[in-house]
């Protein structure tokens, strides 16, 4: 039997506003998100122990025990379904603690794989569990298209409106924990923001996460310098973005900045469809 291959690919949010903290402690939010064409790429395939072969860039930030959102994901399925004992080659091009999902895509990709090798599926009210099971962005990650994200990640509407062709992606390569940006925006149990009467180019966490990491400044000046919009931080941070009129200016615009900080992660990266 051949090796089944999933692409996790990274997540951006085009926007993040969040509206809130539930009473009980979890962020209200709503958020239009895209996939691109950057992704970490997972293989699956039955093996007679479970097992986990970690390649790629950031291979050396991946953990190998059971605190992997890969095992993580493994576990949440067993509960549910008979599985057979996988071999997993992770290829990890993606940064962590990165914004743009890393985890929660390798999660999600998993999922997706082990339900193609026993040729099974998820009710929508499993793949809503998610968020609160595995994390709010594992449900978006799994269904691996353009959303309308909202709740604490569980509603999940596929977006129709047309997305721009191409961005770049610009991660300073520093870890911003999305718990320690929650921590910093303060919001109390029970206490709610007034919802936007339309979806606006921002991105609510960026003031908590430049107090997490004050790199995330250097990265947005450096995008704001270029021909891009809007530039904003995707997700919890560090990883910011700019949106290119086509990918030929997202690959000019990548080399350039690559030359001024070579020590950044930086990829020029079409929206998929």
């Amino acid at each position: 039997m051949l090796p089944i291959t999933e692409l996790a690919k990274a997540k951006v949010n085009l926007n993040l506003h969040i509206l809130g903290r539930r009473p009980d402690g979890y962020h209200e939010l709503s958020s239009c998100v895209a996939f691109v064409d950057v992704a970490d790429v997972l293989s699956i395939e039955p093996a007679p122990v479970n097992a986990l072969e970690v390649s790629g860039v950031f291979a050396a930030d991946v953990p190998m025990g059971l605190s992997n959102s890969i095992w993580k994901a493994y576990s949440w399925l067993a509960a549910r379904m008979v599985l057979p004992l996988v071999h997993v080659k992770l290829e990890k091009n993606l940064p962590v603690a990165s914004g743009i999902g890393g985890g929660s895509a390798d999660a999600a990709a998993m999922l997706r794989g082990l339900l193609r090798l026993v040729e099974k599926t998820l009710s929508e009210d499993e793949i809503a569990s998610l968020a609160t099971d595995l994390g709010a962005d594992v449900p978006v990650c799994f269904r691996g298209r353009a959303c309308l994200m909202q709740g604490i990640g569980e509603k999940i509407s596929i977006l129709s409106e047309q997305l721009p062709p191409a961005l770049v992606l610009v991660n300073p390569l520093v870890a911003c924990s999305t718990a320690e940006v929650f921590k910093a925006m303060a919001l109390k149990p029970g206490e709610m923001r007034a919802a936007p009467t339309k979806a606006e180019w921002r991105n609510d966490m960026t003031v908590a996460a430049i107090q997490v990491q004050p790199k995330i400044v250097n990265v947005l000046s450096a995008l704001h310098k270029r021909e891009l919009f809007p530039v904003l931080m995707s997700g919890s941070g560090a990883t910011c973005f700019g949106i290119a009129r086509d990918f030929s200016e997202a690959e000019k615009t990548a080399v350039e900045l690559a030359k001024l900080h070579p020590n950044w992660w930086i990829k020029a990266a079409r929206i998929a469809t």
